[in-house]
């Protein structure tokens, strides 16, 4: 079709050609009959003599030839140019096509490069690239942070169970092992706890079992060195067994005889010791992030087992102190009454006595001891007593009150104390302050016990004191300091398990609980999710014992962000164990928030450094790329301009064209013609040059004279101007506007329709 489209045109311009020809001949012909009055036989003459008129007689032939050869040249110009066209629509409908998948979100679409020259393509390919890869690290991005909120929440959970149960280690593992197993979707677990009550029988025991959504009643018994359990406990390691063949039924573990797929074994341990072990097993895979949050979960359930078995032992070791009081009341019992017998004797009383003095010798070597009457008369000191108390001599104390040795801000409350010890009440023991003959306070651990007659009455009353000034003073100063620190820090205390222990009014204000809320919260609930697993970690190092200083984003009741600068140590008790984590703060959330601030506005800074820095690499590829279409874009308007003037400058009628300033911009050659003037004379110069300095009648010469007066534009003008001989011409002028980029210029077309008589 475009062949014979092609042919067709290249036939209309031959024929064309050959007319033309033809049209010029008869012309010439015409001319020469008519015109020169040339006969026909002079013109036969003329083209016998003269081969000029042959080649004139051809002439429709060579412009039909002409037109041919132009007309092929031109329609194979047009067919490439064509091509080429199709060729760029069809590459930019691929281009758009791929944009279009990429905007829906096809980002795994595919394109095919046109070429070593399809840029576009090869950017948007790349693009593609990069959408993808985005998109694959924020699929990972969103994984970790999915998988780090499962494990915040199952700690948060699992720290919740812990804290529930425990002075029933069956129920508390058999929750921990039903939630644990259900938590990571597995399919059975057991937990086993090391029984150690007897030495010589150290074993383990399982103490809770779940499978397939079922409690399980067991009593199972491990030795510690045999199959998978007694080598986790002896490595101290987790022990990660999968594809677990069928032939593997009868495997020393506590999961009977099922076959899972991957087993998983980690022990409870706490502070290097191994309190027992977990065992889960899955017919799937279970990941590693999974593994790690059972670790977590086994060590503080190691940590909870431990503080269980350490109360378990010192409520046992409580129960024997009873006992031993017990007993020891009993045989001071046995013994007074024994002496009451020995009394009877002679030599009963001897070796009694023997005895007793032995005793008092004693005693008066270790103890500050007196004894007193009823009414508070001293009547026995002892050298501790005169020493302590900075007297030299019995006789300076022997018969004296003991309210003199009493401060009088105590007197009242003492001397209710003595009136019941006196009349056989409960005998003292606690801190007591005496005056020393200098007037100083002498801090003691007193016992005042009265010493009773056979009939039950009181005969006197026995003191017997340890001097504790030095640990008095020292408590006192630890008091203040204790004291002015709750005034101006934060201070809690902690059990290793992260639960509140006590807390200072500054810290109840700060987070605004109520103290029995405080009492139910661990360290855990007041910090921030974002912080969490940085606040475990330094917890397990604190709980090792180490310090850790540092600011630390909590929440308030009223979901409010602080920041609290707190130092973290830990305390330990007289077996070297952690008894409890002091924290010590200052609230930081006035310096935090401004600290914040000014980071987001460096960071602000910086990106916009970075976009402008951007900015002015694009910009500079823009204005490289932009002065090269400029300098294309004036190449192609200096040719139309140029066109366009020669066009105006041919035009048989007057065209003047000038700015918003009255400047004239072109002077075409009609013009001058009109106006009797050279053109050069008028471009640059105002246009009032073109009409004499006198005021017109006429309202629209004067808004073309007037700069700031608005034109009359579009309509047809018949007005007389003067050309530079001061005639008087007759004209109609048309004004048309243009306005580009701001600037305005307007083209008058001037007619000349003044007549000339002859």
């Amino acid at each position: 079709m475009k062949e014979r489209n092609s042919q067709s045109v290249v036939f209309k311009y031959t024929i064309s050609g050959f007319v033309i020809g033809l049209l010029t001949i008869l012309f010439i012909l015409v001319v020469d009959f008519y015109v020169k009055k040339i006969s026909l036989s002079e013109i036969i003459d003329f083209h016998k003599n003269n081969p000029v008129y042959l080649i004139l007689d051809l002439s429709p032939f060579i412009i039909a030839f002409c037109a041919y050869i132009l007309s092929k040249k031109y329609i194979n110009v047009t067919e490439s140019l064509s091509v080429k066209l199709k060729h760029e629509f069809d590459k930019n409908q691929k281009i758009f096509r791929f944009v279009e998948k990429i905007r829906i979100g096809e980002i795994n679409t595919e394109y095919k490069v046109q070429g070593s020259d399809d840029v576009l393509g090869q950017s948007i390919l790349d693009l593609r690239d990069n959408l993808k890869k985005n998109k694959e690290e924020e699929e990972n991005r969103r994984n970790i942070d999915q998988q780090s909120n499962w494990v915040a929440e199952g700690l948060a959970t699992f720290g919740e169970i812990l804290r529930k149960d425990t002075d029933n280690l069956e129920e508390l593992t058999y929750n921990l092992i039903s939630t644990l197993v259900k938590y990571i979707n597995a399919n059975q677990g057991a937990m086993f706890i090391i029984d150690d009550e007897v030495e010589a029988d150290k074993h383990l025991k399982m103490t809770a079992c779940y499978a397939y959504d079922r409690r399980k009643f067991a009593d199972k018994r491990v030795e510690l060195g045999d199959g998978i359990i007694g080598a986790a406990i002896l490595e101290q390691e987790t022990i990660f067994v999968t594809d677990v063949p069928k032939s593997y039924v009868h495997i020393t573990s506590g999961l009977g005889e099922a076959t899972p797929k991957c087993l998983l074994i980690v022990p409870l341990k706490f502070n290097d010791y191994v309190h027992g072990v977990i065992e889960i097993g899955a017919f799937h895979n279970i990941d590693k992030y999974i593994v790690e949050f059972v670790e977590k979960v086994a060590e503080s359930v190691g940590s909870t087992i431990s503080n269980v078995n350490i109360n378990t032992r010192t409520t046992k070791l409580l129960k024997e102190s009873r006992l031993q009081a017990d007993t020891l009341a009993t045989q001071e019992e046995q013994m007074r009454q024994n002496m009451e017998e020995l009394q009877a004797t002679q030599e009963e009383a001897a070796r009694q006595s023997e005895k007793f003095v032995s005793f008092t010798n004693s005693v008066n070597h270790t103890l500050i001891r007196a004894e007193y009457e009823n009414d508070g008369t001293l009547i026995y000191a002892n050298t501790k007593f005169l020493t302590k108390l900075g007297y030299e001599k019995n006789s300076e104390v022997e018969g004296k009150n003991i309210s003199m040795f009493i401060d009088k801000k105590d007197k009242i409350w003492f001397d209710k104390l003595w009136d019941s010890l006196a009349n056989g009440g409960k005998h003292f023991e606690g801190d007591m302050k005496h005056i020393t003959k200098q007037g100083r306070d002498l801090w003691t651990m007193s016992t005042y016990t009265s010493m009773r007659r056979d009939d039950g009455n009181v005969e006197k009353i026995l003191f017997l004191a340890i001097d504790t000034t030095e640990q008095k003073k020292q408590s006192l100063d630890y008091l203040g300091q204790i004291n002015a620190l709750n005034r101006s820090s934060i201070k809690v205390d902690f059990l290793p398990t992260g639960d509140v222990l006590e807390c200072n009014q500054k810290f109840i204000d700060l987070m605004g609980y109520p103290v029995f809320e405080l009492k139910e919260k661990s360290i855990f609930d007041f910090v921030d999710k974002s912080e969490l697993n940085k606040l475990r970690d330094i917890w397990d190092k604190v709980a090792q014992g180490e310090v850790w200083e540092g600011t630390l984003k909590q929440r308030t009741k009223d979901d409010k962000d602080i920041w609290v600068r707190v130092s973290l140590s830990a305390v330990r008790d007289m077996y070297n164990d952690i008894a409890k984590i002091i924290c010590i703060g200052n609230d930081e959330t006035h310096e935090k928030l401004m600290e914040i601030e000014t980071q987001k506005q460096t960071e602000l800074l910086r990106r916009h450094e970075e976009l402008l820095n951007q900015a002015k690499v694009d910009l500079k590829a823009q204005l490289r790329q932009a002065r090269e279409d400029v300098k294309m874009q004036f190449k192609e308007i200096e040719k139309v301009q140029r066109r366009t003037e020669l066009t105006l400058q041919g035009a048989s009628d007057a065209i003047i064209t000038f700015d918003q300033n009255g400047v004239v911009k072109f002077f075409n050659k009609a013009a001058a013609d009109l106006w009797e003037i050279d053109k050069d004379a008028v471009i640059g110069r105002n246009i009032k040059k073109l009409f004499p300095d006198e005021k017109y009648d006429d309202e629209f010469i004067n808004s073309l004279l007037d700069s700031n007066a608005e034109k009359i534009v579009g309509e047809r003008k018949e007005v007389d101007i003067k050309n530079a001989n001061g005639e008087d011409v007759s004209v109609i002028i048309i004004l048309s506007m243009a306005r580009i980029e701001g600037e305005t210029s307007y083209t008058a077309f001037i007619q000349n329709i003044s007549i000339d008589f002859f």
